[in-house]
């Protein structure tokens, strides 16, 4: 079953340089982890909040606007596409996630029509 992984943080959170040397490394490490074991199909980082755009349409109006599309105290901060076999396996996958300390990894299913 595939699953997005979103990787949310808080931009309120501030590591030292160490701390993001070692979270980039840890990161390495699970990326390659998770891609040996054929459950990551695809992941990136994204660049900041700053460079987001929303797009929407209202009665027939396109409306854009620079930034995210909610106003919330986290915001992804990047995503990988899992392929699990089943919401146990994604839920392991994502604690061993190393943003799971420092952030909020939320796992959904892609939809079934």
């Amino acid at each position: 079953m595939k699953y997005m992984l979103l990787v949310c943080a808080d931009p309120a959170t501030r590591l030292t340089s160490e701390q993001l040397a070692a979270l980039e490394k840890d990161t390495d490490s699970w990326t390659e982890e998770m891609d040996s074991r054929g459950v990551r199909q695809q992941g990136s980082q994204l660049q900041s909040i700053n460079d987001a755009t929303t797009v929407r349409r209202r009665d027939g109006d396109v409306l854009i606007a620079d930034g995210p599309f909610a106003e919330t105290k986290e915001y992804i901060a990047g995503f990988d596409i899992l392929d699990c076999a089943d919401l146990d396996e994604a839920i392991e996958v994502a604690a061993k996630h190393p943003m799971a300390e420092h952030g909020t990894l939320e796992v959904r299913p892609f939809w079934k029509p």
